[in-house]
């Protein structure tokens, strides 16, 4: 399939900037991936969506407040840090900006010296391997210091930085939000327990190669970035036991769908695992575990509608865009929903 068969035209105005003040009372497009048919609701009413013995899958990562602003030791120049991966200890693996500047052995300060970072390579991807220099535990210090990394669609600054995580964040290490996830508030969740919805957790540490745009005409030939993810023996049961009697499993997100789809790969059953997935899903794709998803409105030919594409075919997905465009649905990280039931 060609690149040119996910573009659209998104008016600048419909980006949202800033989340929606209740979390459930973001708008939701329900796509029937079997007829096409559209209804416009709110995301509150996800409840009336689902059966008992359905099961969610959420994707509980916590983002990290990744974004250092911090100067270089011998110019004071202005340099930003973004957290992409811990390697070892307090190595990480970041992206520089501007690039050019960040020399090996150099030291860059933030925070007046609460932390200091020893770039010691350059690695083959242009970004840095750097040592961190701190007292105390360092997540505390990243969060005196960091800035939560939004996606650069947003150029206002984010005044909560709870807002950009889910009700339900819990093991920190994501670069970016599961965006489908803010919709849910802790009420909701409970209501949907006690209408007999299963709910299970698996754990995706979202990367900023999410955003990164595919630049081949054959979208076949993209390459895929990979990514973290684990699912525990109580998670795991929870949704073989779901599909078993006959409820849907319908992952919140693409990190989710992605993770639950990868362990299917690997092993031909839901079970406790842990690995890096790199699957890249596009219209041809067979499902094995997932029948719906909850996702938020995706990218121009990004690999997350060319995911969407996959399960709801091209054409009608590309129909309920534009109607969520004529509909003037928010997109994006901070914007409406979308059910594909």
């Amino acid at each position: 399939m060609k690149l040119e068969d996910f573009d659209f035209v998104l008016p600048e105005e419909l980006i949202a900037q800033d989340p929606i003040k209740e979390r459930s009372h973001s708008r939701m497009l329900v796509l029937d991936k079997e007829t096409g048919q559209i209804e416009h609701k709110v995301f509150a009413d996800i409840i009336d969506q689902l059966d008992p013995k359905d099961c969610l899958v959420l994707n509980n990562t916590k983002v990290m407040p990744a974004r250092l602003i911090g100067e270089r030791e011998k110019t004071q120049a202005r340099i930003e840090f973004l957290l992409l991966n811990r390697l070892e200890g307090d190595e990480w693996e970041v992206m520089v900006k501007p690039g050019k500047k960040a020399k090996v052995n150099e030291r860059v300060v933030f925070g007046e010296g609460i932390l200091i970072a020893h770039i010691k390579e350059k690695l083959d991807n242009g970004n840095r391997l750097v040592k961190f220099e701190y007292e105390g535990i360092f997540e505390q210090v990243l969060d005196e210091l960091g800035e939560m990394p939004l996606p650069p669609y947003i150029t206002r600054k984010l005044e909560d930085k709870e807002r950009y995580q889910t009700v339900y964040a819990k093991h920190i290490g994501s670069a970016a939000a599961p965006t489908a996830g803010l919709h849910f508030t802790n009420e909701l969740l409970e209501k949907l327990k006690n209408k007999g919805i299963h709910i299970a957790y698996i754990t995706l540490h979202v990367g900023i190669g999410t955003f990164r745009p595919v630049k081949v005409d054959n979208i076949e030939e993209h390459e895929m970035h990979s990514e973290h993810y684990w699912i525990t023996k109580e998670e795991a049961d929870k949704i073989k036991k779901a599909k078993e009697n006959g409820g849907r499993i319908i992952p919140v997100g693409t990190t989710s769908c992605r993770t639950l789809e990868t362990i299917m790969q690997e092993y031909g059953e839901i079970k406790e695992s842990k690995g890096w997935t790199d699957i890249f899903m596009y219209p041809g794709y067979e499902f094995k575990i997932v029948d719906g998803l909850i996702t938020n409105f995706h990218l121009p030919q990004s690999t997350l509608i060319m995911l969407v594409s996959a399960l709801a075919e091209r054409e009608k997905v590309m129909k309920a865009y534009q109607e969520a465009i004529n509909k003037h649905y928010r997109f994006y990280s901070f914007g409406d929903a979308m059910f594909i039931k």
